[in-house]
């Protein structure tokens, strides 16, 4: 496999300038954040791909999911112009993705597929 990525990871920014995954990412303990950051480099380099590490959840909308030791995380994400835009990130809790968060995700997706990689209003 080449060192080349097919797709570059870019932060969703709100309108007042959060990332909100980056800073979600920066509140987990180091061991959770190096997980999820190969997987998300996996995605980087070999996209696109499928299960077990990415699920499509909707149109243009998918998840990296990532085992940790007692737990599973989700990243959303959607592909814009060459751009891996991580939307949203959980620790899932049950099963079932929770509603809330695939509602926001999509939120989000809506956003950066109108106009984007920030709201530009």
């Amino acid at each position: 496999m080449s060192d080349k990525k097919k797709i570059s990871v870019a932060f969703y920014r709100t309108a007042a300038g959060n990332e909100p995954v980056r800073e979600w990412l920066k509140a987990l303990p180091v061991d959770e954040k190096k997980t999820i950051g190969e997987d998300i480099k996996a995605v980087e380099m070999a996209w696109p791909v499928g299960i077990p590490l990415v699920r499509k959840m909707d149109t243009d909308l998918w998840e990296v999911r990532t085992q940790l030791p007692h737990k599973i995380s989700r990243v959303f994400f959607t592909v814009w112009k060459g751009f891996m835009v991580l939307l949203h990130g959980i620790i899932k809790k049950s099963q079932k993705t929770p509603k809330d968060d695939l509602d926001l995700a999509k939120k989000r997706r809506n956003d950066v597929l109108k106009g984007g990689l920030e709201d530009e209003k």
